[in-house]
């Protein structure tokens, strides 16, 4: 599955929605993406460990492909 990817793809994920009110583990996924306040901004590499911790947290942030 991985071949299918290209090398270098990047997705940019920004946080729309706050935390406050979520469970630990969602909290805890954003602080792992690099985000943790609103309209924070990362650019990550598109693998599928990213892809299943954006889907995690699908309904707090807003992303797109690089």
């Amino acid at each position: 599955m991985a071949e299918k990817q290209a090398a270098g793809k990047r997705l940019r994920v920004t946080q729309t929605g706050s935390p406050i009110g979520r469970p630990a583990d969602q909290r805890e996924t954003l602080i792992g993406l690099g985000l943790g306040r609103m309209r924070r901004t990362r650019e990550l590499e598109d693998t599928p460990a990213v892809r299943g911790m954006i889907g995690k947290v699908r309904h707090l942030v807003r992303w797109e492909e690089v």
